[in-house]
């Protein structure tokens, strides 16, 4: 039995039919698992001789009407696309940069039946402060929907363990750049903080609101890219409450 016709047999262990049923006219899960395949074939990036890279994270854009259907669904079949999808990667010696996450969406420009897949590759980001640390801090940097704090001295970004926030992005160095953080102390508000941004002689940069630099300050809003990966400075408003 084939990849897809397992994924359609498992399918429908699940659910006891229903979705094939519900869907018979509309969008089928087969097609969206051989799509989410050809995302992958179509946007493998070369890591090495016998490596590639491909995105992990995938949004299912469909018409409103097989949204509905799907609802009662998603989240089984999404397990489901999610399995076929690491048993594809490894017969194709594929990696993912971080975990696989498939969302689905609505399209008003798609009919029934018809639907179409968006994907990136977003690295997984890992980091050693607290819950605590982040929640006090006076800025934080944003990446891949995880907050890290910007306090002194800094904080050194790259791929390598020796880096305060690790990114499992391979256009990422080992130490690629480091944010320097002081403050004037005068009045203790955000406006005294001073955050630059500096290379580490990193293999491939950094753009910094699109424009390739070696060394910059950054305030609130910034956005600083290495390798697949944007990152986003936020200066945190205090609150003036007595």
């Amino acid at each position: 039995m084939g990849g897809l016709s397992k994924f359609e047999h498992k399918l429908e262990q699940l659910i006891s039919g229903a979705f094939a049923r519900a869907f018979r006219s509309a969008v089928q899960p087969v097609e969206i698992s051989a799509a989410l395949q050809r995302e992958c074939d179509n946007n493998a990036q070369i890591l090495s001789r016998d490596r590639r890279m491909v995105p992990n994270d995938f949004h299912v854009e469909l018409s409103q009407t097989d949204l509905d259907r799907l609802a009662p669904y998603d989240t089984a079949m999404a397990d489901e696309l999610v399995n076929q999808l690491r048993e594809h990667a490894e017969q194709q010696s594929y990696v993912f940069p971080g975990p696989v996450t498939i969302g689905f969406e609505p399209a008003d420009d798609l009919t029934t039946g018809r639907f179409r897949i968006r994907s990136r590759a977003q690295a997984k980001v890992t980091g050693s402060a607290s819950a605590t640390q982040v929640r006090r801090a006076r800025a934080v940097l944003e990446v891949n929907g995880t907050r890290h704090p910007l306090q002194a001295p800094g904080l050194v970004i790259g791929r390598g363990t020796e880096a305060d926030v690790r990114i499992n992005d391979p256009g990422v160095s080992r130490r690629h750049i480091e944010f320097v953080v002081s403050t004037g102390s005068t009045t203790g508000g955000p406006d005294d903080l001073d955050i630059e941004v500096r290379d580490l002689g990193s293999t491939n940069g950094m753009l910094v609101d699109g424009h390739r630099i070696s060394r910059t300050g950054v305030r609130d809003g910034t956005r600083v890219k290495i390798g697949n990966t944007t990152m986003t400075v936020r200066v945190i408003e205090e609150d003036m409450d007595v």
